[in-house]
């Protein structure tokens, strides 16, 4: 059945949020501060203390645990988590990251001559270099959308419509769009509902990198809005172990995804699966991909456990977490004499993450004695990264710093273990690094 709302935290939550929290219930080393949840994410102990139980019975008794207790664990992960995105348990199975995900559906589709995969500059990496190692062996090619931030959503939108009938115009057609839920840099918001009813007009597959949705983001409308491909990593902000992420694909399409990559003991040739259901074929798959630890898969019973008993539900996670970014980020910004990253309308920031900008400047040029305290446009790259660094090397911390659109930005992701005076803390640390830069005593 599908759930169109959360059902009601079991119990309210007994630890506060912040640091006490993060000493309660987490393992960080006492001296880090952590600020970049994003990239790995982090999960609480009784999680982990649930996955040792696992690989304990998997050790103890391996094909029992393997061949039998483990595809009913399963199961019951995909049942604990198909509510999340309103979608029926059927409609999703475990990958172990969100990139194998992608590569998964990009790889499944036939492609011919002058067909595209349509993307924003804002693209994860990795997936730009999926659609250009596409390019290498099928007549599929990418084209781009330029963004640079901060942007309004119907921008963007128009943007998407406009880059669809240019593409039209050229005799060439649009096979799939990729986007995302939550930009990873800039972190901020991404209107990917305004997006999906586009791609069904036109006849565009629909794509969704959510490698920051679940839970990040209220995703209980997933299903409703219709993406014909969702992915999420469930290790970023679900509090699992590393590496787990989950692939949404609607019934109707199911026939599409005709294998696991690698390829594994699942695939049936042609005229074995239609004897299947397209359902069955399509989770029978995905029950086992080669031989890997699997047990962040069903780490996710218990992450949702601690996140409705301990912590009081999804709602009050992402409520404490998207306002402490907010009055975080402002903290930040106020003490730094800067600002926060967001447009007119206020949707960049419906997200965990803040984007604030450091007091630094750049300067084009640099000639002898003009520009003083500048650091030149050749030398951004170097600075940021140096700036990341340090945060690391002499603050036992990591703070994303990038060069972008001709300003100096810092990434920050909220957790509920975090509060305000760790924004203070943090923005501390970068004045410090700033105030190097600007007298030149930057180390090589």
């Amino acid at each position: 059945m599908r759930t169109p709302r959360e059902k009601p935290p079991s119990a309210t939550a007994a630890t506060p949020f912040g640091r006490e929290m993060r000493r309660a219930h987490f393992n960080f080393a006492p001296s880090y501060t952590p600020l970049n949840h994003g990239s790995f994410g982090a999960f609480p102990s009784c999680v982990r203390e649930y996955q040792r139980r696992l690989q304990h019975d998997t050790e103890a008794r391996p094909d029992t645990f393997i061949r039998f207790t483990y595809p009913r664990l399963l199961r019951e992960a995909r049942e604990s988590v198909a509510p999340l995105l309103g979608a029926e348990v059927d409609e999703v199975v475990f990958a172990p990251n969100a990139l194998t995900a992608v590569n998964t559906v990009l790889r499944n589709l036939v492609y011919r001559d002058g067909d595209v995969v349509l993307y924003f500059s804002t693209i994860y990496d990795a997936c730009k270099k999926t659609i250009e190692s596409l390019e290498e062996t099928t007549g599929v090619r990418g084209c781009c959308i330029e963004l640079i931030y901060p942007v309004e959503d119907g921008q963007i939108i128009e943007k998407f419509r406009a880059a669809i009938h240019l593409i039209r115009s050229q005799g060439r057609s649009v096979k799939l769009a990729m986007f995302d839920t939550v930009l990873t840099f800039p972190g901020v918001n991404f209107p990917w509902e305004q997006l999906v009813p586009i791609c069904k007009e036109y006849g565009i597959y629909s794509c969704i990198d959510g490698a920051h949705g679940i839970g990040h983001i209220d995703l209980h409308c997933l299903a409703q809005v219709g993406p014909d491909f969702f992915i999420s990593n469930c290790y970023k902000w679900l509090m699992v172990p590393r590496g787990c992420a989950v692939l949404y694909v609607p019934y109707q399409n199911q026939a599409l995804i005709r294998t696991t990559y690698p390829t594994a003991e699942g695939y049936l040739p042609i005229a074995q699966r239609d004897a299947l259901s397209q359902t069955s074929y399509f989770v029978h798959l995905f029950e086992k991909v080669s031989t890997i630890d699997t047990t962040p898969y069903i780490c996710v019973i218990e992450a949702l456990r601690f996140r409705d008993q301990v912590c009081g539900g999804e709602g009050r996670v992402r409520d404490y977490c998207q306002n402490m970014a907010r009055e975080g980020g402002e903290l930040m910004a106020a003490m730094m004499g800067t600002e926060v990253l967001e447009n007119t309308t206020g949707t960049l920031r419906n997200c965990c993450f803040i984007n604030v900008r450091l007091p630094l400047e750049v300067a084009e040029e640099q000639r002898d004695g003009e520009h003083m305290g500048k650091v030149p446009a050749m030398e951004a790259k170097a600075v940021a990264d140096w700036i990341t660094k340090t945060t690391v090397d002499e603050f036992d911390t990591f703070i994303a710093t990038r060069h972008y659109a001709g300003a100096f930005w810092v990434r920050i992701s909220t957790q509920i273990y975090l509060d305000l005076t760790d924004f203070e803390w943090a923005a501390n640390v970068l004045l410090d690094l700033c105030g190097r830069v600007r007298r030149s005593q930057r180390s090589a």
